[in-house]
């Protein structure tokens, strides 16, 4: 009695970049990882940074997104937890922030500071929705769509609890309070952005099915 094996690949890059061999994939694998958390730095250098909140607009969360869908949980997550890393060592502009970010002094103070809660929603958000991917919740807009705004969700509870935690200011209440300095000025933007990861994934799994 044989049992069958399903082949069928979990994500779009276990597609295009297909291999049999173990030591292909695990090099494959941690470029990947890599080129996603430099990918990620290249969009934290896209940035509005507003005044009345140290939390800039940048496109950090399209990466995060991407990162997941197109990796899969494990490797999406490792690829942001090493962009978190990496930032405290880099001896050049790694994360968006208003500081430099020309020194490891720099990197530290971010990767710890009042934004740290992003960058670890980055690592919980981007293995949530890896894990969706790996179901086949990313190719058809129905469910990409939701599982993107699920991931940005999760960036902003952990970002907005470590920012009232560290600011010691409430979470809702009063003027100054955290969901004002650290959500809803960027609903608008990360909309968007979901919005086109949503929509990108699924394209881009419809593109690979015919060639396929």
């Amino acid at each position: 009695m044989s049992v069958a094996i399903s082949t069928a690949p979990k994500t779009l890059v276990d597609v295009v970049g297909k291999t049999s061999e173990r030591t292909n994939r695990i090099v494959r694998d941690a470029v990947l990882v890599v080129s996603f958390a430099v990918f990620t730095a290249v969009l934290a250098q896209v940035r509005f940074n507003l005044g009345f909140t140290p939390v800039p607009i940048t496109g950090q969360t399209l990466a995060v997104l991407l990162s997941g869908t197109a990796l899969g949980w494990r490797r999406g997550a490792l690829s942001m937890g090493l962009y978190w890393l990496a930032g405290i060592f880099m001896p050049i502009a790694w994360y968006a922030s208003d500081d430099s970010g020309t020194s490891v002094k720099a990197g530290w103070h971010i990767a710890t500071g009042s934004t740290a809660g992003y960058l670890f929603g980055f690592v919980v958000a981007a293995a949530f929705v890896g894990y969706l991917a790996e179901r086949g919740q990313d190719r058809n807009f129905a469910t990409s769509l939701p599982a993107m705004l699920a991931g940005s969700a999760i960036v902003y509870v952990f970002g907005v609890a470590w920012l009232a935690h560290n600011l010691n200011v409430p979470v809702f209440n009063g003027e100054e309070n955290a969901i004002n300095w650290g959500l809803t000025p960027f609903i608008a933007g990360d909309l968007v952005k979901l919005a086109f990861a949503g929509l990108l994934t699924p394209l881009a799994w419809k593109l690979v099915e015919k060639k396929a």
